[in-house]
């Protein structure tokens, strides 16, 4: 047989279900094709989509095959290259999100209507959502019984990089032309240099992790200025590691004795939760998830939150958070939740305003983690953050930045010898932006306590549960 493997989010050879069914049974023909779900994406995750896709074809080149690219709607593709190929086959890793999964079913009508095997794969995750139910058999809303529900699952063990072989490929596009970082402009050198790209980059990751990290994790990982936390996010979100790879590699370490690896497996199903929800509330990206959050005064887009997107509040947490995330395309977990919140609270501003910047600037972007993250933030979602609960940007800083060594690393303004990183912002910025370190920085947008007090105002006619 011939099987055309369509790359998705899985840009590994490792533990890769789909790929290792295509290699078993038959000639394989890697496929990626860049089709409107790909042409949406916010400029850095489209960019470093193609970071990875350039990296597993020089991983491909080098056992003499080659990964057949088109630029076309996924059914039409696949059609032209079964035609071209004969092959007789389509496997690929399933997704979970409502415009992947509708893609998906297209797909699999069409080609099966022409008489083509079409198989979908596990892999993105470690147990698919509807595997888990509650005891009344519906879908979980709150992440700590989902836990106890899963923690003791047999997870299969990683399986190993198949033997491939490959058919005289057809004609390809050239990667380059569909010049997928054109909207990162000067930026995409700038955040480069924090990438860490491939396969072999993501278990370098781990490994380090495991043996240099792993035991101070749930003691350190909330201080944004120590290098504690794995930083995983970004390869799993293209695949390039797989998360049964990662749990084993957690669950050997737990075994060992490392203090933090039950709190990082914890993390881990946490992800899979965001899946569990979006798969079942395939809306949760758009809508807000609680009943009776429709008739909330969110503000739509506005001058504050544009100050916000710049890193230009006045709040040195929160501008210090947002000019990380422009200068690596991540951010630390909790400088994620003081920026969301004050968004969301301080500001007043609708959740969907910060998930669509998220979304435009992360390199580690995940459709599930994302909309799940700014609504529990927001306290419109899942197991939301209490409406209560505002943080304070000032007292975060003093407990968890107390030297302001964070700080350092991001604000330049007003700093005799300000640091590479905090420099590296403005340039990569755009010009158009007007921004310069030598500027004063900023006075603060409005006062932090009487943003609380607004946001206690406005959400304490909310109902508290969905």
């Amino acid at each position: 047989m011939t099987i055309i493997w369509w790359i998705r989010r899985d840009m590994r050879l490792a533990d890769n279900p789909a790929l290792c069914a295509a290699a078993r049974n038959g000639h394989v023909i890697p496929v990626f094709i860049c089709d409107p779900s790909v042409e949406a994406l916010g400029a850095a995750p489209k960019w470093r989509l193609g970071l990875g896709l350039e990296h597993l074809m020089a991983q491909i080149n080098a056992l003499g095959g080659q990964v057949i690219l088109r630029r076309s709607d996924a059914l039409e593709a696949l059609k032209s290259l079964i035609q071209d190929t004969g092959a007789t086959a389509v496997y690929w890793s399933r997704l979970y999100d409502a415009d992947s999964i509708a893609r998906d079913t297209r797909v699999k009508t069409g080609l099966q209507e022409i008489g083509v095997d079409t198989q979908s794969f596990e892999g993105h995750l470690l147990f698919e959502p509807w595997t888990t139910q509650t005891k009344q058999g519906g879908f979980y809303k709150v992440y700590t019984p989902f836990w106890r529900n899963v923690k003791e699952r047999d997870i299969p063990s990683a399986l190993p990089t198949p033997k491939l072989t490959f058919t005289d490929p057809p004609a390809t596009d050239d990667l380059t032309s569909w010049h997928l970082g054109a909207e990162m402009n000067r930026g995409a050198d700038v955040v480069l240099a924090h990438a860490r790209v491939g396969e072999s980059a993501a278990q370098d990751r781990l490994g380090d992790f495991i043996d240099e990290n792993i035991g101070h994790y749930k003691a350190r990982r909330d201080f944004p200025a120590e290098p504690v936390c794995s930083g995983l996010s970004e390869n799993l979100t293209y695949g390039e590691i797989s998360p049964r790879q990662i749990w084993h590699a957690g669950q050997h370490a737990l075994f060992e004795g490392a203090q933090g690896a039950e709190h990082f497996l914890k993390e881990l199903v946490w992800r899979e939760f965001a899946y569990h929800l979006l798969y079942y509330v395939p809306n949760l990206p758009q809508d807000n998830f609680r009943s009776g959050w429709e008739k909330f005064p969110w503000r739509d887009d506005n001058k504050d939150a544009n100050l916000w997107r710049r890193g230009r509040t006045g709040v040195r947490f929160v501008d210090a958070a947002m000019r990380e995330m422009y200068v690596t395309g991540t951010m630390h977990n909790r400088a994620r939740m003081i920026a969301a919140s004050y968004l969301t609270k301080h500001l007043l501003t609708d959740w969907r305003v910060g998930r669509a910047w998220f979304e435009e600037c992360l390199i580690d972007w995940d459709p599930a983690a994302n909309a799940m993250g700014w609504q529990w933030v927001a306290g419109c979602g899942p197991d939301a953050s209490p409406y209560f609960r505002i943080f304070n940007p000032d007292g975060q800083i003093d407990k968890f930045d107390k030297r302001g060594v964070y700080l350092d690393r991001w604000i330049a303004e007003d700093t005799p010898e300000p640091s590479v990183t905090a420099l590296s912002y403005f340039n990569a910025v755009p010009r158009s932006w007007g921004l310069d370190h030598n500027a004063a920085y900023p006075a603060p947008i409005a006062p932090l306590n009487d943003g609380r007090l607004r946001a206690l105002a406005a959400y304490s006619d909310m109902p508290k549960s969905g």
